[in-house]
């Protein structure tokens, strides 16, 4: 997603009185339908899951557990600080008088993959995959995934600068090789690749973006570059779309306390592709 608010979905559970165990979350992991070897995109809202033993680091690991040696697993590590027309930087910058705003710009973040820029927007539990050893990253310096597994550096290695959330992101990679999404306490609109469809439209808008990047000195530049003007108003009526006719390969079920759903990506974004197309009806 580009950067809307999303409430947390929690599952219709008694309270516990302690927190949830790892190995209790693989269960539910399992249970929901999450396989071992497979590529899963994952995200979530750690306040809906409720209390784990390890905190976030448990998630991870229970995750990790699930999916086993032969598994990948993703998350969306953008960073719309680094933008200059996300909702950040239009809350950020409200009011701002003109020497007030030059000066903002001048303090934004500068990305440097080597130096892995922080993600502070996209909650703990990316952070927490982000920093693993031998968690990969892709370069783009405001919509990046992360990923650790087998699959991830060929699913990191192509993100083209004008392409945030198009065919050649990891969006596009995840919807060529059949990854699912895990939504965890978060809606199933939540699934970042359902922008892909986007890029689809032959009269898709585009608009002027803005990085802050490293340069080869070590310094920083701006850096423009013009790409699809992406949109999230029609995300929620997708959900309501996806909750209603995709069916059996969308999946309901409680990771510790939270509400959590897990879909296929190819099906989903094509499901939504075909409504977009036809008006939104």
């Amino acid at each position: 997603m580009t950067g809307t608010a999303v409430r947390p979905e929690r599952a219709a559970r008694p309270g516990r009185g302690r927190p949830w165990e790892v190995g209790e979350l693989v269960g539910h992991l399992k249970e929901l339908g999450v396989r071992e070897g497979e590529v899963l995109l994952v995200q979530s809202s750690l306040r809906a899951v409720g209390p784990v033993a390890g905190g976030v680091h448990g998630v991870v690991k229970a995750l990790v557990e699930a999916l086993g040696a032969r598994g990948t697993l993703v998350v969306y590590t953008a960073t719309p600080e680094n933008s200059r027309t996300s909702p950040h930087y239009r809350a950020a910058t409200a009011g701002l008088t003109p020497a007030q705003l030059a000066g903002y710009h001048e303090r934004m973040p500068v990305w440097d993959r080597a130096l892995t820029a922080a993600s502070p927007t996209m909650g703990r539990l990316a952070e927490e995959v982000r920093l693993l050893p031998g968690a990969l990253r892709s370069a783009h310096p405001q919509t990046s995934f992360t990923a650790l597994g087998p699959a991830a550096a060929e699913l990191t290695g192509g993100h083209r600068l004008e392409c945030h959330l198009g065919d050649d992101s990891p969006a596009g990679w995840l919807y060529r090789n059949g990854a699912r999404s895990l939504m965890l306490g978060v809606p199933v609109w939540c699934c970042t690749p359902l922008h892909l469809l986007e890029y689809w439209q032959p009269d898709r808008p585009e608009q002027v973006y803005t990085c802050v990047r490293r340069d080869g000195a070590g310094g920083r530049e701006v850096v423009e570059f013009t790409g699809t003007r992406l949109r999230d108003d029609h995300f929620e009526a997708m959900g309501e779309l996806l909750d209603a006719q995709l069916g059996a390969p969308l999946r309901h079920g409680p990771v510790g306390d939270a509400r959590s759903h897990l879909m296929p990506i190819r099906e989903a974004v094509d499901l939504a592709a075909k409504w977009y197309r036809n008006g939104r009806s």
